[in-house]
């Protein structure tokens, strides 16, 4: 097929397109290069050296033959631009990754607020207009996460996008309905995976579009098959408090002998899976198409979920690494378990990769090996998602500035 995988230089994007590309498909990026933009901004880097877009390609060309296309498109901005591009080349599929991706970067100021918003909201809606109004027939794959659904207890699994539920009639009879899985995003950034959401139902039950979405756990890991070719292939891999996920930041906390931080009591479950998983069930979801006219086909995209306590206990006694208890940046429960239903990856044939010390320890390994990148600095989470939370925010857990005696 011809792929087209909007935001392909990012942290997913990249290795789904490599995947994709070595699966024999023709992909072609679309990015307007943001997140290097936002490196920038904050004054922090990849732990891992990233080439630029344009050499990481002609590696992956020396080293296989085979060509992935770079476009700089911004779909929130450039809707004609892309609307052309979608004309003249008219892809099989298209994978939409473009999207502003941390939930403390969205939380960070007002302006980060309206980014995300302007951003995301933005280029969902423009590809998904364009594609309407070319009368264009592409499979639509939009990742998503998992925390459209929030982090609540219920007591009962978290389904698959849909929810049966009992709605009382005018007669007091009792009818069976099925709705979206009620929304409660925790961030601007989850609120905005809330808005897609709604923007794809709307599309394929008015314009019949083909549309999948993912709702995706937490990714942690660094390498798939093909990042490991060659040295100039690898992944990004973030570690600081705004973009690091909250896995891979233990390790490399581990890995450079910084207290891995707990924020509150660590009670929080989160769903999570390896970037190995997360490419493969993209390119299940594209070999599964829904029907056109039906409705979005939507996989929680997780393999296993676990409390952030246990995490940093199990990598505490794996490294030696101390743990520091710090207050909350987010505003959310203290508690709250996590079941979640995964069938569907499971049915279409995922063996999912687990949480092994082998794959843990590759990426203190890498960590190690980078570690001279690191801006302890940059370590700590100091966004916070109120006023009144910002004033209890610890900015040092190390403890290393110095303290007045009185």
């Amino acid at each position: 097929m011809k792929i087209a995988v909007m935001g392909g230089d990012g942290f997913i994007g990249w290795p789904t397109s490599l995947h994709l590309s070595d699966a024999g498909h023709d992909v072609h990026i679309l990015d307007n290069l943001s997140r290097r933009w936002i490196d920038t901004e904050l004054g922090v880097q990849s732990l891992t050296p990233m080439d630029s877009i344009q050499e990481r390609t002609r590696i992956w060309h020396a080293e296989t033959g085979r060509r992935i296309h770079f476009n700089l498109i911004d779909l929130a901005k450039d809707y004609e631009l892309l609307k052309k591009w979608l004309a003249e080349n008219r892809p099989d599929a298209i994978v939409h990754f473009a999207e502003q991706r941390a939930a403390p970067y969205s939380m960070k100021s007002d302006r980060h607020k309206n980014y995300t918003v302007n951003n995301n909201v933005s280029a969902t809606h423009n590809l998904l207009n364009a594609l309407v109004e070319l009368q264009f027939d592409a499979h639509l794959i939009h990742l998503g996460t998992m925390g459209v659904y929030g982090y609540s207890t219920v007591g009962a699994a978290i389904p698959e996008g849909y929810l049966t539920v009992g709605v009382e009639t005018a007669d007091g009879e009792m009818a069976s309905q099925e709705i979206l899985y009620p929304s409660n995003p925790g961030s601007i950034y989850h609120m905005t995976k809330c808005l897609d959401q709604l923007l794809l139902q709307f599309y394929a039950k008015n314009d019949a579009l083909r549309i999948t979405d993912l709702h995706q756990g937490i990714v942690w890991g660094t390498h798939t098959e093909q990042t490991r070719r060659h040295p100039q292939l690898i992944n990004r891999f973030d570690y600081d408090g705004d973009y690091g996920t909250v896995l891979n930041r233990f390790l490399i906390q581990a890995a450079i002998g910084y207290p891995l931080t707990i924020h509150g009591t660590g009670g929080q479950t989160r769903a999570f899976i390896h970037i190995q998983d997360s490419v493969r069930c993209i390119e299940l979801a594209l070999k599964n198409p829904p029907a056109r006219g039906s409705r979005v086909e939507i996989f929680n995209q997780m393999t296993e979920t676990h409390r952030v306590r246990d995490l940093a206990e199990m990598i505490a006694r794996m490294s030696g690494a101390k743990i520091a208890w710090l207050p909350n940046p987010r505003k959310e429960a203290p508690e709250n378990d996590l079941i979640v239903r995964n069938e569907k990856f499971r049915d279409l044939g995922l063996d999912p990769i687990t949480l092994e010390a082998g794959l843990l320890g590759e990426i203190v390994d890498v960590a190690r090996k980078f570690a001279y990148r690191v801006d302890r600095s940059r370590v700590p989470a100091v966004s916070a998602w109120t006023k009144d939370i910002a004033a209890t925010i610890n900015r040092d857990p190390e403890g290393k500035r110095l303290k007045s005696v009185s």
